[in-house]
């Protein structure tokens, strides 16, 4: 297994133990991600790997096969399981091999952290990730494949700089700041705009609205 999918197992179960971790009422607290609770992020990452084909037909069924919006209904439907049944299907599935398209396994794992700070950083949780691990997320958010998740204007005309890691992308106007923070917004993240410094912040704030 390389590292990319090492990195995968390690996060799906580093999700798992704080869904399994969680109370109902934190399940229940808006998440980072629009219009989805903690629960139906949890959802969103079980459905990526433990969706049955007849629920992820009759999500598309439903949804006019409009994939962002069958996600959506798909997330809401399989966060209806017990928390422990989610945190143990994420277990289960940790080394599942099913690689998306476009994106690939670089992408499954920008998923994961990013929703699973989706997650924490509403909770106030601790939500430090490995740094080797947010190196192939900013690898992949700046090039080229992120589809659906870093739209390329965003990253026009800006540098984006780590303070914790030797990482650094683009030319223009500075943006730096702790490797998760610029993950976070890259992804569209307002949270993360407070932890981040430079005088191309301000650019990136506009652009995320």
């Amino acid at each position: 297994m390389d590292a990319v999918r090492r990195a995968i197992a390690g996060e799906r179960r580093r999700v798992a133990d704080l869904v399994e971790s969680l109370s109902p009422d934190q399940l229940a607290t808006p998440s980072l991600c629009a219009g989805w609770t903690v629960r139906q992020v949890a959802g969103h990452l079980v459905a990526a790997v433990d969706a049955p084909g007849r629920l992820t037909l009759s999500a598309l069924l439903r949804s006019g096969f409009r994939i962002h919006r069958a996600n959506a209904r798909l997330a809401a439907e399989i966060a209806r399981r017990p928390a422990a049944d989610l945190a143990g299907s994420l277990r289960r599935h940790a080394e599942n091999p099913f690689r998306p398209p476009v994106v690939g396994y670089p992408g499954q794992l920008a998923d994961l952290q990013v929703h699973g700070q989706d997650m924490r950083r509403p909770l106030g949780l601790p939500h430090g990730l490995a740094l080797d691990h947010l190196r192939l997320s900013l690898d992949f958010l700046t090039g080229g494949r992120a589809v659906g998740f870093t739209p390329r204007r965003r990253l026009a005309g800006l540098r984006f700089e780590s303070t914790d890691l030797d990482w650094a992308y683009g030319e223009g106007a500075l943006v730096s700041g702790p490797a998760e923070a610029l993950m976070m917004a890259l992804t569209g993240r307002a949270a993360g705009l407070g932890e981040i410094d430079g005088p191309g912040v301000r650019i990136l704030a506009a652009r995320l609205g």
